[in-house]
Order: structure tokens, then C-alpha cells, then sequence
């Protein structure tokens, strides 16, 4: 298929569709309202079914009923509105039913502002609603990852009957690019054998969230820690840029890995050994292909659009081993490639200054 101009959002959307969403639950809250405006015209054409809830408490327990009859379901937002549906997210983890979420990020905390943020990184990866449990969250760093995380979102809750996050700052939300869109999916013609679908001679089935008994509820979280268990082993999905002779290793997610891509190909031409390593899931972080590398390297920068938190995973998987310096903007600045060689040139010379003092 053709390439064409997108915006980020729309394509979003577009992907949603093709990938055979067939109910959308939201509320317009900018930088993601044109998602929202996209799919309220395409879904009823294709006779879908769309509807713009009066809260995002109410728009995720919508998604939360919808879900629970099998019906390939999602919603979008931006940080505050994911905030509000934490206790939705939690009652679709507790009764395994799938379903999707978008989280287009903007400045915070609070009502911050509608410029670009990676501020929700903890919201998604570690809250999410309360409990021991975790999303499953997709990072795209271009227009054309948003769309094929999006429908690679829907294959992964389907597969787990689990919640799945593609968590996109409001850069990649705004920006348009070339990008090509897939076919058409077809609608699903039955639905799975834990639906809710009516009453009809069958033994009776029942979703829900809530286990009165202590001894009811462990054996529940003991399941979803198996399975959380087989999404950290199969799930991990990353990309790299000269890694295999790199001393300093830049990691980045999103906007900032992009734009810290730039930075690292200037820092190449002037003789830096410098790699690139941006993680494509948010969880499960990608921790054994960074492991690799950080056995053969000498230090680290992390570079995030927020004070300083996906820094807290690459902390866990070095383990001391190297030093790890963060580089980041807050507020819905965007750092510019400028900006980061100067953070890159700065740890290399920090680095190599640790090298000369080390003892022999």
C-alpha cells in the first residue's frame, strides 16, 4: 500500500479501526481530541458504535462493560484523564477481560498544559490502577509505530486477556508524517468462550473483579503473576543504533529516543563512541537486550521528556555496573539534538575522566 501524509493521532485512529475496534468509549481532552473527532466520524460509517461519555470515569467503565461481552473495545486520553480511569483499570485487570487504552501525554502535574510530556511514564508502568498487576504499555517513536503498535495493542490484550497501553507523548500525537495504514481486519464472526453474551443454553459464566477470601484472591494474583511472567519473557521489544563498539549508551523512549537518535549520529561524526538504545515496550521494559549491551559499555545517559523516570529500569538493569547520568526537560519542553550532544559530550568526558583515574 501507498504511503501517506498522517497525522499522528488519525492514524491512531485509523489503526484502531483497521485493526476491528468495534466500540469506542471517550472524552475530548487535547493533545488526543482528534482521535476522538476521527472516530466519531468513521465508527457509526462503518456502523461501529462510538460514544462520547460525559466523564473519563465514565468512558473507562464503559470500556470496562463493553470488554466483558468480548468486543474488541478502547478508549484514548491524556495524563489527567488516565488518572481519573485508574480505578476502572484496576476492575479490568481483576476480571481479565482486553482492552486498550491511548495515552497521548502532555505537560503536568495538575492540568499542566497540552504540550508534549513523557510525565505519565510511572502512571503507566507502575500504578495503573491498584494491585499487583502491570499493563502491557507500547512506546512508538514515530507516526508509523503509532499505527503498528496500535494494532499490535489489540493482538496482545486478545492474547493475555489483558489490559495494553500505547502511551504516545503529544508529539508523536501532533506531528504528521508519511506512513502507511494496513488493510482492513475483519470483524470477529464469534465471540471467546469466557464472554458474556446473552442468555442461551450454555453453562452460566460470570466476570468479576472481587474475591471475598483472602486464600480466593491469592490464588487470582498468583495467576496474573504467571501470566505477567510469560509477557516479561515474550514481550520485550526494543531497538538499537551502533551499539557494538558504543563506550556511552544513550537510552530514550519515544520523542526523546528520536530525538536523541540525532544527537548520537552528530555525536558519531565527531569521533564519539556512542549507541542508541530505545525501548519499544515500556513494559515489560526491554531488560535483557539492555543487559547486553551494558556488560560491554562504559557508562550511560537517559534521556526523557520528565524529570527523570524510565531512569529508575535502566538503574535496576545496571546494577552498578556502569554509571548512569539522565539527561531531561520538563513541562512540555522538548529538547532540541543540540541540547542532547551536549549532555552525550559531557558524560563521555566524565566517563573517560573515571577511566583515567581508575587504578591499573
Amino acid at each position: 500500500m501507498a504511503r501517506e501524509l498522517l497525522k499522528g493521532n488519525v492514524a491512531i485512529a485509523e489503526a484502531a479501526l483497521r485493526a476491528g475496534v468495534e466500540a469506542y468509549f471517550g472524552y475530548p481532552i487535547t493533545p488526543q481530541t482528534e482521535l476522538l473527532e476521527h472516530l466519531a466520524l468513521r465508527m457509526p460509517e462503518l456502523g461501529r458504535v462510538f460514544l462520547q461519555a460525559e466523564s473519563e470515569i465514565a468512558a473507562i467503565n464503559m470500556v470496562y462493560g463493553s470488554a466483558c461481552t468480548g468486543t474488541r473495545t478502547m478508549t484514548s486520553s491524556s495524563g489527567p484523564g488516565i488518572s481519573l480511569m485508574q480505578e476502572g483499570m484496576s476492575y479490568i485487570a481483576g476480571s481479565e477481560v482486553p482492552a486498550v487504552i491511548v495515552d497521548v501525554m502532555r505537560g503536568g502535574p495538575g492540568l499542566g498544559n497540552i504540550l508534549p510530556s513523557q510525565g505519565d511514564y510511572f502512571q503507566v508502568t507502575r500504578s495503573a490502577g491498584h494491585g499487583d498487576y502491570h499493563p502491557i504499555v507500547l512506546a512508538p517513536a514515530s507516526v508509523q509505530e503509532a499505527i503498528d503498535f496500535t494494532m499490535l495493542a489489540f493482538d496482545l490484550a486478545e492474547k493475555y486477556r489483558h489490559l495494553v497501553i500505547v502511551a504516545a507523548d503529544g508529539m508523536i500525537g501532533q506531528m504528521m508524517e508519511p506512513a502507511e495504514l494496513p488493510p482492513m481486519r475483519p470483524l470477529p464472526t464469534k465471540r471467546p468462550d469466557w464472554a458474556l453474551t446473552g442468555a442461551d443454553e450454555r453453562p452460566k459464566r460470570v466476570i468479576s473483579s472481587i474475591y471475598m477470601s483472602a486464600e480466593a484472591a491469592e490464588r487470582f494474583n498468583l495467576k496474573v503473576q504467571a501470566r505477567l511472567k510469560e509477557i516479561r519473557r515474550n514481550e520485550q521489544r526494543s531497538t538499537e543504533y551502533e551499539t557494538d563498539d558504543a563506550r556511552l549508551l544513550v537510552v530514550g523512549y519515544g520523542s526523546a529516543g528520536r530525538i536523541a537518535h540525532s544527537a548520537v549520529v552528530a555525536a558519531r561524526e565527531k569521533g564519539l563512541k556512542v549507541g542508541l538504545f530505545r525501548p519499544q515496550t515500556l513494559y515489560p521494559f526491554p531488560e535483557a537486550s539492555l543487559s547486553k549491551i551494558i556488560s560491554r559499555i562504559q557508562g550511560c545517559l537517559v534521556v526523557e521528556m520528565n524529570a527523570g523516570q524510565m531512569i529508575e529500569d535502566v538503574q535496576l538493569v545496571a546494577a552498578g555496573q556502569v554509571p548512569v547520568r539522565f539527561y531531561g526537560r520538563m513541562g512540555g519542553v522538548v529538547p532540541v539534538p543540540e541540547e542532547v550532544l551536549a549532555a552525550i559530550e559531557q558524560a563521555y568526558d566524565s566517563m573517560s575522566e573515571l577511566s583515567l583515574a581508575a587504578p591499573a
